[in-house]
């Protein structure tokens, strides 16, 4: 006897209706552009607490500081390839109507004898209006987008921006701001590194120093020495003699209460090789903290690799080998200098800080300790 059909077998199953995903409001939407001496990268965000949540990014090397450091001006491959990048980032911005947006250039266009006229190609060629930040606003917006990984029990606080074409240092004092405030403190100075800082306890910034050296450009000052210790060596020593005008130089600093954070692709890189990862992972790398000793033994690890193991290395990648040696010498020099067991590691800079300051003037960001 042949088995009974089931009841409805063969009939098409019942249909359901997926909800179509909420768009942002334009009105809501926040967007940061970075044109830097080797990359470009854009966010768009929303505001969400006192955070905010990524909708759309970009990023690419457009090496556009290449040649500069012979020349003195951005070559036309450079540019080329820089316009074609901001075309890409103009069509995200108008696909997703963004309300509010800044746009800006560092280094690279702020040397080059044809910086100016660059921004104004830009604006000719995409429609987007870019403006040469100081590298003062370059400080302080790096400082800024580090504000929620500031230890509460930090008393001196070192933030790091190793770029393409300059590196920034700020360092500021927290002893007399209350342990639960230090990163709140550190918010406000979106404002400006001296100010008024009403009824709040105010950090105190000791010294900055934007010095004219990042990966691209110290890589390209060293780029005829051919011994690979010896370059990185010479790189590093070099690194070191351009901070003697920085106040804190000369300062012994004790490890305890004092943290640096280190904003970069360098500092990341070195980060994801200290925990092994073949494949980037953005939420084990950002906020992870490195002692002085972790970090030298992924830099010794990457010299007796050479040059020819370091590109094939995944924990470095094809797009950051050529620049790695460059940064780490930077990173180590700053370890000389001020050895640390809390060197906290962050994936982020000058875009979140162009977000947090947008928003945190426009009052869209909640109040809380961060």
């Amino acid at each position: 006897m042949a088995p009974k059909r089931p009841r409805g077998a063969g009939a098409f199953p019942k249909a359901v209706e997926t909800p179509a995903p909420v768009m942002p409001d334009p009105a809501s939407l926040y967007a940061a552009l970075d044109l830097g001496t080797n990359s470009c990268r854009m966010l768009i965000a929303q505001p969400k607490g006192s955070q905010f949540h990524v909708i759309d990014s970009f990023s690419k090397s457009v090496q556009l500081g290449y040649g500069l450091e012979s020349s003195g001006r951005l070559g036309r491959g450079s540019m080329n390839r820089t316009i074609a990048a901001l075309r890409i980032c103009k069509q995200k911005l108008q696909r997703h109507k963004v309300g509010h947006m800044r746009l800006v250039a560092t280094e690279a266009c702020r040397r080059a004898k044809n910086g100016k006229q660059f921004i104004n190609q830009i604006r000719r060629e995409t429609g987007l209006r870019l403006e040469i930040i100081s590298p003062e606003e370059e400080a302080r917006l790096a400082v800024i987008s580090c504000a929620p990984l500031v230890s509460t029990k930090t008393e001196q606080l070192l933030v790091v921006d190793i770029g393409g074409g300059s590196t920034e240092l700020v360092w500021i004092d927290l002893t007399n701001v209350p342990h639960r405030e230090r990163p709140g403190a550190i918010m406000r100075l979106h404002r400006g590194f001296v100010q008024d800082p009403g009824p709040f306890a105010a950090a105190k910034v000791v010294d900055w120093i934007s010095v004219p050296l990042g990966v691209a450009t110290l890589r390209d000052q060293f780029e005829d020495v051919e011994d690979d210790a010896a370059r990185f060596a010479l790189m590093s020593w070099f690194f070191e003699e351009q901070l003697s005008k920085f106040s804190p130089y000369t300062a012994e600093q004790t490890r305890e209460g004092f943290q640096i954070v280190g904003t970069s692709g360098t500092v990341t890189t070195v980060a994801a090789s200290h925990l092994g990862l073949k494949r980037y992972d953005r939420t084990k790398v950002d906020g992870l903290r490195m002692t002085s000793d972790q970090i030298d033994a992924v830099i010794r690890d990457y010299l007796t690799l050479g040059p020819d193991g370091r590109r094939n290395d995944p924990r470095i990648g094809r797009d950051r080998q050529a620049l790695i040696m460059s940064g780490s010498a930077i990173l180590q020099a700053l370890m000389r200098i001020w050895p640390t067991d809390r060197l906290s590691v962050a994936d982020r800079g000058l875009r979140e800080g162009l977000l947090y300051a947008q928003m945190s003037a426009d009052g869209v960001l909640e109040d809380t300790p961060f």
